[in-house]
């Protein structure tokens, strides 16, 4: 039995955000019914990262929608009103993710849906959080990484800002809006008391920057200075970062700059004694072990290191990463089937509990899939 199982949760959020908080609901165990438009549906369906598409709609918005059933009702449709009261009653999580003032005027922002529904778990992901100057931002990955200062730690000291190449203010604050679910239900089992469980993106990507924030906050405010050689890290020392060998890339992270001379036969690094240097002379030490690096190859400078607990790594590709013994080990791939029968591959739920991997071969609904079993 997993988890979240007998939790029902109505999902009427869009894009990615809130619905990867959902996925991962679901993942755990939990019924998932997703709310779309009748026409058009989430507007992620024709969201493309690619130009794949599974059937009729994007890849992403399958990736983040799968395990799911959905129905299609028009919210401002007076007439449906009876049938979307009675699908939140039965409910024990609702999670929106509307531009600011949407929910109010659908009449379905926490206020009024706590009215009739007392014990409910209410989510809600926004840009900027609900009150304050940037409230009625839009709340974009993009756009929340610019602002949150992430993007200053990303690439060379002689580099513009630079952002993931992910979506990560999304990812990061679905799983806080997935971990602040959980931790109302379990208030629910306790008192029998809903809640109003709110993350903003900006919030969400700045928490993710506690390590660095703290030492910003506690330091004078001293800003991280990225490195001008294979930055990795603004706060960490050489030879924090990834190299160039002399047929790939080795990372390499916190380890003495002697000891790393020896093992890698680099003379110049051995006299770098004191450990003030490895922080004040951090690009000079860097870009003497670049140099260097380039000599052999990766496999080599791996025979070296891993036998002294040196901690390196190769620097896969998605296809080298793939063929590894160590990935398959993890079976973190699985296969899902639509209703039509196309089949592709995605990831499985990363938590195991009890020792047992969640999969899932229930795909992502189409518009208004299971409304005879809803509405």
């Amino acid at each position: 039995m997993k988890p979240l199982e007998g939790i029902t949760v109505l999902d009427f959020s869009q894009f990615l955000s809130a619905p990867s908080a959902t996925l991962r609901l679901a993942d755990l165990g939990a019924h998932v019914i997703k709310v779309e438009r009748p026409e058009g549906g989430d507007i992620c369906r024709t969201l493309y990262i690619s130009n794949l598409r599974i059937e009729d709609d994007s890849s992403l918005f399958h990736a983040i929608n799968r395990n799911k059933d959905g129905v299609a009702i028009d919210l401002k449709d007076v007439s449906a009103r009876d049938s979307l009261w009675a699908l939140i009653k039965k409910a024990d999580v609702m999670v929106v993710n509307f531009r600011p003032g949407v929910v109010e005027k659908l009449g379905l922002d926490y206020e009024s849906v706590k009215e009739k529904c007392p014990s409910i778990i209410y989510g809600e992901i926004t840009g900027y959080g609900k009150t304050g100057p940037w409230s009625k931002k839009p709340g974009q990955d993009l756009l929340v990484q610019s602002l949150s200062g992430l993007t200053w730690l990303n690439g060379n000291q002689n580099q513009p800002p630079t952002p993931f190449g992910l979506s990560i203010a999304d990812l990061v604050a679905g799983q806080h809006l997935a971990q602040g679910i959980l931790a109302a239900l379990i208030k629910r089992g306790r008192t029998g008391e809903g809640s109003n469980v709110h993350v903003s993106m900006l919030e969400s990507i700045m928490d993710m920057q506690f390590e660095v924030f703290t030492t910003y906050l506690n330091d004078g405010h001293q800003p991280p200075i990225r490195s001008s050689i294979n930055n990795a890290n603004g706060y960490i020392n050489a030879p924090y970062g990834i190299y160039e060998t002399f047929d790939g890339y080795l990372a390499v992270a916190m380890v003495p700059i002697p000891v790393l001379g020896e093992l890698t036969g680099c003379e110049a690094l051995l006299s770098y004694t004191d450990p003030e240097t490895w922080c004040s002379k951090r690009d000079e030490i860097k870009g003497i072990l670049a140099d260097h690096l380039k000599t052999q190859t990766t496999e080599y400078w791996l025979s070296k290191l891993e036998p002294a607990d040196i901690w390196c790594a190769d620097t896969f590709t998605w296809d080298r990463l793939f063929e590894t013994e160590g990935f398959q080990a993890l079976d973190m791939l699985q296969t899902v089937r639509t209703v039509q029968g196309t089949e592709f591959t995605t990831t499985r739920c990363p938590i195991t509990i009890d020792k047992e991997h969640y999969k899932s071969q229930k795909a992502t609904p189409s518009i208004g899939q299971h409304n005879k079993n809803y509405i």
